[in-house]
């Protein structure tokens, strides 16, 4: 089964993920700005989620993890029930 290691930003607003997004293009680094701003417990580990299966995550996370984003890449605002996510997947397997 594919496995994924990623980190996320959890904020309430698509504004303010959008806004985070442009800070991190601008060399803030990701994880300082989990730290700070992020909602998820994840966010005091700079916003990593570790290593996880295909499946584990909801459904809207799951695609966007699993899909062609570039390792290393931030994605655009996601929108689950938690809020607005920016993900960054470190690493893929399978």
């Amino acid at each position: 089964m594919p496995s994924a290691q990623a980190s996320h930003i959890l904020v309430k607003t698509e504004e303010k993920a959008l806004e985070l997004k442009q800070q991190i293009a601008d060399g803030t680094p990701f994880a300082d700005l989990a730290k700070e701003h992020s909602s998820c417990p994840s966010g005091q580990s700079g916003g990593s989620l570790g290593e996880f299966s295909q499946g584990q995550m909801v459904p809207e996370f799951d695609a966007v993890i699993f899909s062609d984003l570039p390792i290393g890449q931030v994605s655009d605002p996601v929108k689950t029930q938690f809020g607005y996510h920016l993900i960054e997947v470190q690493k893929r397997v399978g």
